[in-house]
């Protein structure tokens, strides 16, 4: 099967990439290297999928190029680019991820009204609820983002139920809560405590670390996408880790696996939510969702996973 993921060298697109090749899949990968961190660290992440016969890379930014052409012998799409971060969407740059996360998204859908994908598959967040009004929060609850991302997140989620009730697009959303895991971005938390305890640095922890996420591990992330892509099953779904957990907790547990790490606090940023927990039980009936890996040793592939990329780098 022909499939297009995009955002390729990300980091939860490049673990996407890796399962459908393992899958037997022809995936053709598409990525802008924007500068939203280093793109040496990209370059990384797409090193190993370059080796495979059937994996296909296209440099290009999806606001800039035919998109047509683009889903010539495609029968899935799985949209996973756009411009990232909570903190970094306010102000002067808010016109990058309008650009990135609505007109991408919108010339995407655009494209595919002349193509005949069995399914279109868009990386959603979390962060379209905000401070939501219950938790667990199930897809009822009203989205309510805090953040200029989020909006544009939501925004974009809107456009694929437009398309997909107007022009009949096989459109899925899936709402991903906190995805963590080995090559995780260096701007996220676990990324950052992890680095810090095995580098012997500082963790920089916003806010007291009572504030709760519903983290939810890579694979289990992109599993979910595989599984939705090949149901039956269209609109949207949450995708969680099935609990939740706050940062001091998070922090026990990798001085558990490594130990102490030395901690630096400062306050919350403006745009970050106190809690999140999801109601999986829609992903669940659609197709099959259940989170499989626990927190602990999700900590300890990430633990694993930068320790040996240090050895690599000081030999």
């Amino acid at each position: 099967m022909g499939v297009l993921v995009t955002g390729a060298a990300g980091f939860v697109a490049s673990h996407l990439c890796e399962m459908l090749l393992a899958s037997g899949d022809e995936v053709v990968g598409v990525d802008a290297f924007t500068d939203y961190y280093p793109r040496a660290i990209k370059v990384r992440n797409l090193a190993p999928l370059l080796d495979a016969p059937s994996f296909t890379f296209l440099e290009a930014d999806l606001t800039r190029i035919a998109l047509g052409p683009l889903l010539e012998g495609i029968d899935v799409v799985y949209h996973l680019a756009g411009q990232p971060g909570v903190r970094p969407s306010w102000g002067r740059d808010f016109e990058i991820y309008v650009r990135q996360n609505i007109e991408a998204s919108q010339r995407l859908l655009e494209a595919a009204r002349t193509g005949n994908l069995r399914k279109l598959v868009y990386a959603s967040s979390s962060s379209v609820y905000g401070d939501a009004e219950s938790y667990p929060t199930s897809e009822e609850v009203r989205p309510r983002p805090v953040s200029p991302y989020g909006v544009t997140k939501l925004a974009a989620e809107h456009l694929f139920e437009l398309y997909r009730t107007t022009f009949g697009i096989p459109t899925v959303s899936l709402r991903l809560f906190t995805v963590y895991g080995p090559r995780q971005r260096p701007d996220m938390a676990f990324s950052r405590l992890v680095h810090a305890a095995i580098q012997g640095g500082e963790f920089e922890l916003y806010g007291d670390g009572e504030q709760t996420r519903d983290f939810t591990y890579v694979t289990d992330v992109v599993r979910a996408m595989r599984d939705a892509a090949a149901s039956g099953w269209y609109g949207v779904a949450n995708i969680g880790g099935g609990a939740r957990t706050s940062m001091n907790e998070a922090i026990a547990i990798v001085e558990d696996l490594w130990g102490p790490v030395r901690i630096t606090r400062s306050s919350g940023a403006t745009g970050d939510v106190r809690h999140t927990a999801a109601d999986t039980s829609v992903a669940a009936r659609a197709f099959g969702y259940a989170p499989r890996t626990d927190l602990t040793a999700g900590l300890g592939a990430m633990v694993d996973w930068d320790r040996h990329l240090t050895e690599m780098t000081v030999a």
